[in-house]
């Protein structure tokens, strides 16, 4: 098949770089992935990544405190028109853990304070990137998905070996739905040539998880990022 787009692989050092077997490409578990998002670069911000979902707090009396505490606050803070301490406020909140991102969204909704949920997820767009990929995942998994697809849509920008580096962390921490979720918003949104990209921190283990997340979409954005992996000399 791979001479149908009458390509051959570009080799350095005199063997293919990133050789894998095409036809051998791994199956990830199935998730439901929120979807649309695309990453494209800015500069990483500082701030520990998400633990292991075994290792992560469940919902816990201080998370609901704090949430609880957050909305009377910026909602004294509307009314009096203090926009720049709300905003201050809504920027701290994008850096809690993933886990209160619903909480936050059905407290500001029940609010009257969507626009400022709308602000928040903005804000959390500049997170590192295993930190958006679990606040997306959270939304998702408490049945916002349309909040986690926004979340990664506006996620954009971050350079390409950024988002290899997440995914390769995400696989050593078997995190498997934030994996998917974030290989899927990599080939449904940048072009194959960018998310052949994403593949250059580790050829061998990348370039079949992103093939397989590219077959997911459709065969033909399969076939166009494998074309845009053999450019790039990544894989044969």
């Amino acid at each position: 098949m791979a001479a149908s787009r009458g390509t051959s692989s570009r080799r350095r050092g005199g063997k293919p770089h990133g050789t894998f077997d095409t036809a051998a490409v791994p199956e990830l578990p199935a998730v439901t992935a929120a979807r649309g998002a695309r990453f494209a670069g800015a500069a990483e911000q500082d701030g520990p990544a998400e633990p292991p979902p075994q290792e992560r707090e469940r919902i816990g009396a201080d998370d609901v405190r704090e949430v609880g505490r957050l909305v009377h606050t910026l909602t004294r803070l509307r009314r009096e028109a203090r926009d720049g301490e709300a905003h201050a406020l809504l920027n701290q909140a994008a850096y809690w853990p993933a886990v209160r991102f619903p909480l936050l969204a059905d407290a500001m909704e029940r609010a009257g304070l969507a626009a400022d949920w709308a602000t928040l997820l903005w804000e959390a767009a500049t997170l590192p990137t295993e930190r958006l990929v679990a606040a997306a995942d959270a939304l998702t998994a408490a049945g916002r998905a349309e909040d986690g697809e926004r979340i990664l849509r506006q996620g954009v920008v971050r350079p390409a070996d950024e988002i290899g580096h997440a995914a390769l962390a995400l696989a050593d921490g078997t995190r498997h739905r934030e994996l998917r979720a974030l290989l899927d918003a990599c080939v449904r949104t940048r072009t194959p040539q960018d998310a052949a990209r994403t593949a250059a921190p580790d050829p061998g283990r990348l370039v079949p998880l992103l093939l397989t997340a590219a077959r997911a979409v459709s065969e033909e954005r399969h076939w166009d990022v494998l074309h845009a992996l053999r450019v790039a000399g990544l894989a044969a």
